[in-house]
């Protein structure tokens, strides 16, 4: 018997952003997402009001189920108060946005 490497192609995978956990949240929590294809991704949290709080990823990602942790602190690595924040996933020309609660 002999055997010969295949090539899978699943089709059907599409960009995913998952739930956040905990949430809400004291004082990290985790934020998961599925890239079905290799890429420029911009993974960020950003304020109610849209005002951006910290860039998490913005590059190039491998294809696959990836994860970040946010530790609820802005860009200069202060911490932020509690409220609600949106994490924003871009990847081509697709756009996904998930709500994040810290409770302090």
């Amino acid at each position: 018997i002999l055997s010969h490497p295949q090539t899978v192609t699943i089709s059907g995978i599409e960009l995913s952003l998952n739930p956040n956990y905990p949430n809400p949240f004291n004082p990290n929590t985790t934020i998961s997402f599925v890239n079905p294809t290799s890429g420029q991704v911009n993974l960020a949290v950003y304020t109610a009001d849209g005002k951006l709080v910290r860039t998490l990823v913005d590059g190039s990602v491998s294809e696959g189920f990836k994860t970040f942790e946010w530790d609820g602190k802005d860009e200069h690595g202060s911490p932020v108060s509690s409220g609600v924040y949106f994490c924003r996933l871009t990847s081509g020309n697709r756009t996904l946005t998930q709500k994040l609660t810290l409770v302090k």
